[in-house]
C-alpha cells in the first residue's frame, strides 16, 4: 500500500467557498441567473492598453525566460510608480517580479521563516497567508481581531501574543476580507514594536490603489527595511496573467533572487512586458475611473446590507469586500451562504475561509458588480431572509 501523502498537504486546508462556487455554477449551466459576489475577483476585464502591450509583446518574440528578479524596465517603472504615488525613492534593485501575489508571500516566507518559527497574522485574514507559512514548514499564529481594531493587528496585541517562535508578523492595508487600512501612524507603531522583538514586518499593499475617500499609505513611508508584497491583479485589473512584486532591503536581495531562481525561473514574460503599459496616464486614468465605480458600489451596498440587518461594525476604506456579521439571523455562515444560493441564485463567502475567530457568524461580500446587478442582489436577499430558518 502506498505511503499517505504529506502531512504538509493534508495541513493545508480547501477553500470552502469553492464548493459554494461549483453549486453555483451548476445553476448558472442549468439556466438560473446567479449574482456571483463570492470571489475577489474585478469584474472588469485587463484595460485595453494593457492587452494591447501584451499582444505587441507576443507578436514581438517576447516569450523567453526573464532574469529571475524581473525585467529591468518593469522594475524601474514600479520604482517610479512609488516615486509619484507615494514620494519614496525606491531602488529598483530592491524590487523583485513574482508570479502573482502568492509569489511574492512564497519567496518572504521561505526568506523569513524556519521550521517552527511563525508570524503573527490577523484572524480574520486572507487564507493562503498560513498555508504558504506551513508549505515552508512554519506556521501562523492567528490573533483574534474584531471591530474594536478594526480587523487588524495592533502594538498591544503584538506583545500579548510575541512568543519565543515568532519572527515576526504579516498585516495586510487594505485587507481582505474586512476592508480596513493601516495608517501612516499605525504602521510605525507596529514596525518599532516587532523590531524591539528582533522581528520582521511583511505588509500586504495588494489592494493599494482600491481605497475611497482616502489614500492607502505604504509601509516603506514609515519603515524603509519592511517588507511589502504587492500584485497586478486587484488595482492593475490582471488577475489572469499572474503578476505582482516584492520588495525587501537591499541585504535581502541577493537571497531572494536564489530562492526566485530555483522556485519559479521567472514571471511570466509577457505578462511583464504588458504590466509596462500599467503606468502610463492613459491607463492610469481608465483604473481611476474603475476605483470610482468601486466607491459608488460601496456606498450603495454598505447601507442596504445593514438596512436588512446585517452587522457591518467598521465602514471598509478600501480593497471591494464587505464582511458582516449574521448573528442575527441565527445559524451558521456555511448553511447560511448555501441557503441564498439554493434559493435566491446569490453566492457570497462565508467567513470560515478566513479563519476561524467568530467565522461560523461571519460572511463576506464582494462589490464585483455594477450597481443595478448589487440592487437586484439586495433584492433577492431580503425575499430569501423571509425564508430562511436557522438550522
Amino acid at each position: 500500500m502506498a505511503q499517505p501523502y504529506s502531512a504538509r498537504s493534508r495541513a493545508i486546508e480547501p477553500f470552502h467557498v469553492m464548493a459554494l462556487l461549483a453549486r453555483a455554477n451548476e445553476l448558472q449551466a442549468a439556466g438560473h441567473d446567479v449574482i456571483h459576489l463570492e470571489i475577489g475577483e474585478p469584474d472588469f476585464s485587463t484595460a485595453e492598453p494593457i492587452v494591447r502591450a501584451g499582444q505587441a509583446a507576443l507578436s514581438a518574440g517576447h516569450t523567453r525566460y526573464t532574469a529571475a528578479r524581473g525585467l529591468p524596465q518593469l522594475r524601474e517603472a514600479i520604482a517610479g510608480f512609488y516615486a509619484s504615488r507615494y514620494r519614496l525613492n525606491i531602488d529598483p534593485e530592491r524590487i523583485l517580479i513574482t508570479p502573482g501575489g502568492s509569489g511574492a508571500l512564497l519567496l518572504a516566507s521561505s526568506l523569513l521563516v524556519d521550521p517552527g518559527k511563525h508570524w503573527l497574522l490577523a484572524d480574520p485574514g486572507y487564507p493562503c497567508n498560513r498555508h504558504f507559512l506551513r508549505l515552508v514548514e512554519g506556521a501562523a499564529q492567528l490573533v483574534p481581531v474584531g471591530p474594536e481594531t478594526r480587523y487588524q493587528l495592533t502594538p498591544d496585541l503584538v506583545e500579548r501574543h510575541w512568543d519565543a517562535g515568532s519572527v515576526g508578523a504579516l498585516v495586510a492595508s487594505p485587507a481582505n476580507p474586512t476592508g480596513t487600512l493601516l495608517h501612516a501612524d499605525e504602521l510605525a507603531a507596529l514596525s518599532r514594536t516587532i523590531k524591539a522583538h528582533g522581528g520582521h514586518l511583511v505588509v500586504d499593499e495588494i489592494y493599494h490603489g482600491l481605497t475611497y475617500g482616502v489614500d492607502a499609505s505604504s509601509v516603506l513611508e514609515v519603515d524603509d527595511q519592511a517588507f511589502v508584497l504587492n500584485s497586478f491583479s486587484k488595482y492593475f485589473g490582471m488577475t489572469g496573467w499572474r503578476l505582482g512584486w516584492l520588495v525587501a532591503p537591499p541585504e535581502a536581495v541577493a537571497d531572494l533572487e536564489k530562492l526566485a531562481q530555483n522556485l519559479y525561473i521567472s514571471a511570466p514574460s509577457m505578462a511583464q512586458h504588458a504590466a509596462l503599459a500599467c503606468f502610463q496616464p492613459e491607463t492610469l486614468e481608465i483604473l481611476e475611473e474603475r476605483r470610482r465605480a468601486f466607491a459608488k458600489r460601496r456606498d450603495y451596498l454598505l447601507p442596504a446590507l445593514r438596512e436588512l440587518g446585517f452587522r457591518i461594525a467598521v465602514e471598509p476604506e478600501g480593497a471591494f469586500y464587505l464582511y458582516a456579521d449574521i448573528s442575527a439571523f441565527g445559524g451558521d455562515a456555511y448553511t447560511f451562504c448555501r441557503h441564498f444560493i439554493e434559493t435566491e441564485h446569490v453566492a457570497f463567502t462565508p467567513g470560515l475561509d478566513f479563519g476561524r475567530y467568530q467565522a461560523s457568524q461571519h460572511v463576506r461580500f464582494a462589490y464585483t458588480q455594477d450597481v443595478p446587478r448589487l440592487a437586484e442582489a439586495v433584492e433577492r436577499i431580503a425575499r430569501g431572509l423571509k425564508t430562511w430558518t436557522a438550522q
